[in-house]
C-alpha cells in the first residue's frame, strides 16, 4: 500500500506501448495510474474510452496516462478495438495500458477488491486512481469497487486543484472548479494575506474567528 506522501514504487511493467519503467517514463511529467478489474467488460470499457476523449486535456496539465488490468498484454490490444469501436474513437490509442496478469502491481498497491471475483473465483481489481507529482510521490488516491466506475471529470478538477496548490498557498474549497475563489491557508498570517492576496475577503462566522478567508485565484 503507497500512502500520500511516499515515493511510488518504481516498477517495471509489460503494456500496449512496450516495457514501461515508471519513473523514467514519467519524467518530469505528472502521472495517473488507474488500474481496472478485467479486460473486456462493459464499465471498464467505458472508463477506458472516457479517458482517451479526456486525454488532450489530460496533456495541457502535463498529465501523462496509464491504466492498468490484469489480463495480457495481447489480451489487451484486442480490447482497445473495442474500446475505440463502442467510444467512437479513430487513431492511435492515447495511453498505455499496462498488464498484471499475475496480480504482482495490484496486490502491492492495495488495489485488490475481496468482494467481487471472477469465474474462477480469483479477486477483481478495484477502480484504483492514484495521481504522482513530478517528484514522483503520491498525492492523491481514490478507491473505487469494482462495480462502482468512476467520474473522471472528478479526477480533472483535482488535477487543477493539486497542481495549483503545490505552487500557491492556497486550498480549494468544496465544489471548487478551476477559475474560482481559493481559500488562504490558515497557516498564512493576516499581515502576511494582506500582501501575498490584496483582494482576499475574511468571512464573518458567530465563533468570531478569522479563519475563512477567501481569495480570487492567485
Amino acid at each position: 500500500m503507497v500512502n500520500l506522501g511516499d515515493v511510488f514504487p518504481n516498477f517495471t511493467a509489460k503494456s500496449t506501448t512496450g516495457v514501461i519503467k515508471l519513473h523514467s517514463y514519467l519524467g518530469d511529467s505528472w502521472g495517473i495510474l488507474f488500474s481496472h478489474p478485467a479486460d473486456y467488460t462493459p464499465v471498464c470499457t467505458t472508463e477506458l474510452g472516457r479517458v482517451a476523449n479526456l486525454a488532450p486535456e489530460f496533456e495541457k496539465r502535463n498529465v501523462k496516462l496509464m491504466a492498468l488490468s490484469c489480463d495480457s498484454v495481447e489480451d489487451h490490444l484486442g480490447w482497445i478495438e473495442d474500446i475505440k469501436a463502442y467510444n467512437c474513437l479513430n487513431g492511435e490509442f492515447p495511453y498505455p495500458i499496462i498488464a498484471d496478469p499475475d496480480r504482482d502491481l495490484a496486490v502491492t498497491l492495495g488495489m485488490i477488491d475481496p468482494d467481487e471475483k471472477t469465474a474462477s473465483g480469483m479477486p477483481l481489481t478495484a477502480r484504483a486512481v492514484f495521481v504522482i507529482g513530478p517528484d514522483k510521490k503520491l498525492k492523491l488516491s481514490i478507491l473505487y469497487p469494482a462495480t462502482t466506475g468512476r467520474n473522471f471529470d472528478e479526477i480533472l478538477r483535482a488535477v487543477d486543484s493539486l497542481q495549483l496548490t503545490a505552487q500557491k498557498k492556497v486550498a480549494t474549497p468544496a465544489d471548487w472548479k478551476s477559475g474560482g475563489h481559493c481559500m488562504v491557508l490558515p497557516t498564512i498570517s493576516p499581515d502576511e494575506a494582506k500582501t501575498m492576496f490584496p483582494q482576499h475577503q475574511v468571512h464573518k462566522v458567530p465563533s468570531g474567528k478569522e479563519y475563512l478567508r477567501t481569495t480570487p485565484l492567485p
